[in-house]
Order: C-alpha cells, then structure tokens, then sequence
C-alpha cells in the first residue's frame, strides 16, 4: 500500500503541475480560449492511454504460458527502475526550464490556432505520467492485494490535491524545489528497490549468476520478512541475506545515481 501511495501521489502532482501551467496560460489568453475543450479532450486521451496500458499489462498473465509470465514479472521491475532513473535525470535537465518550454508551444499553436497541437501535449504529457504510473505499480506492488493497492492509490490521488494545492502556493509553505529534491531521493531509492527485486527474480531463473547467494546474512538484525523489514525492502532494497549479483546492480545503480544525476543541476521554482 505505502509503495502504491508514493507512486500515485508523486506521479500525480506531475500530471497537476503541466495541466495546471497550461491551464494558467490559455486562461490569461483570451484569444485563446477556444483552447480549453483541446486540453480537456487531450487531458481525456492522455488518461485513456494510461488505461489502456494497465488493462493490457493485467491481461497478460491471461495470454501468455507460467514460464513466460516469470520472465514478464522479472523484467517489469528492471523496466520501472530504468524509467525512473530516467524519469529523475529528465527533471533535473528540463524542470528548470519546463513552463517556459510547455508556454511557448502552446503560444506556437494559438497562433496557428492549431488547437489540436494543444491537444496533443496534454494527451502526451498526461499519458506519460499515467503510463510511468502503471509501470511503476506493476512493478513495486504486484501481488499485493487489490483492495490495498486500491486504497494507497485513492490515498495517494487525494494527497496529491492536497498536496499541489500547497506547492501552488508557493513559499508560504513549502516550494517546488525541496518537494522535487525529497521526493526524487525517495524515487532513486524505490528504483534501488525495484532492481533488488528483478535481480533476484533473475537469479532465480537462472539468467544471471548469484556471485555470493547469501551475500552475508543480517537476519538478527532486520528480518525482511516482517513487517517493518518487509516495509524498508520495499522502499530501498534491503536484503538480510542478498546475494552478489543483486547487490553489485545495486552498487552500480548508486555509483550512476551519484556521479550523474546528482551532479546536474536541480530544478528551480516553477512560475
């Protein structure tokens, strides 16, 4: 549950804060008012997509044979984790200059009156965060209960209006630089947790060697099997006994995260 709130919240805000920049511009316009049906039909595509991607990645535990959906549940968590690190270095090269790129193509549009142009970076800004919304799920929390993952995501849609009405308010509260700071640490780590996860599903299919299986062995000191060790797994990683492999990704993954992302300068307050 708390892996399907942090998703839903952080990928949330990021859809609120594009439809909002644009929403901002085109009602400062009046010359383009005609715009609004645009971005709400594009903002309906966008979300449309996202449903699409979830049913299909559903159904394929329907389509495909037992030993193919092991390969599918092993790789999902690689892909998550790839997409977040992605995802991560995107913001710190482009946030900084995000409102005033998405502006300026939607003056581009208005002056054409190419409306559907408006349409189109709703649809794709909606639906990459819808589609980064359903991988990232998929591969954090499957075979958790429906019913959790259900409540963290409504949570997590409801703290994320809550949420984004605070940042818009800007330094009274809290800004957009400290919350994209915290919250991209938090991702790095659950994309640390993600590759753990496809490593070991890997090793277990014997696609890569273990190196060391058990790496070393801190049970007595936090169970992952409990509850509060199962909730650190799921948020960085951990392992009481990992193996070599695993953790050796997990090393390179950090190294990456440290000596490129970290290095990039961060995002300023948008607007």
């Amino acid at each position: 549950m708390g892996n399907a709130l942090f998703i839903v919240w952080r990928e949330t805000i990021e859809a609120m804060l594009v439809i909002g920049i644009l929403h901002g511009w085109l009602s400062a316009r009046p010359d383009a008012r005609a715009g609004f049906p645009w971005l709400w039909g594009g903002i309906a595509a966008g979300l449309g997509l996202a449903v699409f991607l979830a049913v299909t990645i559903m159904n394929v535990q329907t389509w495909v044979s037992a030993s193919a959906l092991e390969w599918f549940q092993a790789i999902m968590p690689l892909a998550a984790c790839a997409l977040i690190f992605q995802m991560v270095w995107w913001m710190r090269r482009h946030g900084a200059g995000l409102k005033k790129e998405l502006e300026a193509g939607m003056a581009s549009a208005a002056d054409r009156a190419n409306w559907l142009a408006i349409a189109v970076l709703a649809a794709v800004a909606v639906g990459r965060e819808g589609a980064e919304t359903v991988v990232f799920l998929y591969g954090s929390v499957k075979g958790s209960a429906n019913g959790d993952i259900a409540l963290g995501s409504a949570a997590g849609f409801l703290l994320a209006l809550a949420a984004y009405w605070l940042l818009s308010r800007g330094t009274r509260f809290v800004s957009w630089r400290a919350f994209f700071r915290v919250t991209e640490v938090m991702l790095l780590l659950l994309g640390g947790a993600l590759l753990v996860d496809g490593a070991e599903k890997l090793v277990g299919l014997e696609a890569l060697p273990p190196l060391a299986d058990p790496l070393w062995n801190m049970g007595f000191l936090l169970d992952d099997s409990t509850r509060t060790g199962g909730l650190v797994a799921a948020f960085t990683g951990y392992r009481a006994a990992p193996s070599g492999m695993a953790y050796t990704l997990l090393a390179v993954y950090w190294t990456l995260a440290l000596g490129v992302l970290l290095k990039l300068k961060p995002m300023r307050r948008k607007g």
